[in-house]
């Protein structure tokens, strides 16, 4: 091993500890320039008794909330962990929002400060799946808060079953008008964002996007038998270098090495618990296809046994009744009474 996993958590919050490589990712993904970046805590008390959240990665830029949490192994409660995590983050800003919004309190008969909720400021979730890519194709899946009117607008079979533009250019209006209406500052809740970064996608599919090699590296780094060589394409680059440089094995301790390995075993005995579960599923399918087989092949050679006596005794009576008595006494067509007879 050259270097540490990527997306191993401790090597993760490693690298994006540095403030430079936090923001030239995020620049990257993003496609946008970041003016300043703010490093925030990553460990929260949201209740009395504990830290019940921890974010891989938390900053501020250009007045929006980042977070950017790394999720390496399959898990089944990443939709809904994750949405809190996003909620969460929104409701870490009352630490410091001013109170510069004043109301009449009717018990003290006074002007009241109060939080000013028009300071909140959107959030942007970012997940890193290393392995899970929800189903889909594509590079990233973003979910936003838009009005339920536009999702409305393309499930509606009726209207796309068999369309008119007159009744799509009216539809479409309306939808926009919902969109675009900012009353009181209702766009801000289409600026909140959760996004969905499916590694395993982006590096098969070669998009010619800046943010391609940061997860071309983060698999490569990933498979524990890397090499200098394989990182050689990253060199020259001040960001990648500084990477390169935290990650390298050189500098990693027993407790890393340690670490490293747990998680790797825990990652085998997962895939090694999934394939026994494949492997039982498979004997079951088998076993209960075997016992279906045997029925049905019971059921043919009982009907099998059946229509070979029915044929015996027509045989029989052949020489004593006539061939529609012996189709109705038998069960046989007339067409085979007749062969036989022949």
């Amino acid at each position: 091993m050259y270097l540490a996993p990527l997306n191993y958590d401790r090597f993760f919050k490693k690298v994006f500890s540095d403030k430079q490589i936090a923001k030239q990712f995020l620049e990257d993904f993003l496609e946008v320039h970041i003016t300043s970046i703010e490093r925030l805590p990553l460990q929260q008390r949201v209740t009395d008794d504990a830290v019940i959240v921890e974010f891989d990665y938390r900053c501020k830029i250009n007045d929006a909330y980042i977070i950017i949490d790394m999720q390496q192994w399959y898990k089944p409660d990443i939709i809904k962990r994750f949405y809190l995590y996003h909620a969460l983050n929104t409701g870490l800003q009352l630490e410091t929002l001013p109170k510069e919004a004043y109301v009449f309190d009717a018990d003290s008969r006074e002007m009241k400060a109060v939080r000013d909720y028009r300071r909140l400021d959107p959030v942007l979730t970012l997940i890193w799946l290393a392995d899970d890519n929800l189903s889909s194709k594509e590079n990233y899946i973003a979910y936003t808060m838009t009005p339920e009117l536009v999702l409305e607008f393309v499930e509606n079979n009726r209207l796309w079953r068999n369309p008119t533009i007159k009744q799509l250019q009216q539809e479409r209006k309306k939808v926009l008008a919902m969109a675009q209406n900012d009353a009181k500052g209702l766009s801000f809740l289409r600026r909140n964002r959760l996004v969905f970064m499916l590694q395993k996608n982006i590096v098969k599919q070669q998009q010619g996007k800046l943010y391609e090699r940061w997860f071309q590296f983060a698999e490569r780094s990933r498979q524990l038998e890397n090499t200098k060589s394989d990182f050689e394409e990253f060199r020259g680059d001040d960001v990648f270098e500084e990477m390169i440089r935290r990650l390298n094995k050189t500098t990693l301790t027993d407790d890393d090495m340690t670490y490293i390995a747990a998680e790797y075993d825990m990652w085998k005995h997962a895939v090694d618990l999934a394939e026994r579960k494949f492997e039982s599923g498979m004997e079951r399918g088998m076993k209960k296809g075997m016992e279906k087989g045997m029925e049905k092949g019971m059921e043919k050679g009982m009907e099998k046994g059946k229509l070979e006596k029915s044929r015996e005794i027509a045989r029989q009576l052949l020489a004593v009744l006539d061939d529609q008595t012996i189709a109705q006494t038998t069960g046989l067509s007339m067409e085979e009474i007749q062969q036989m007879r022949e």
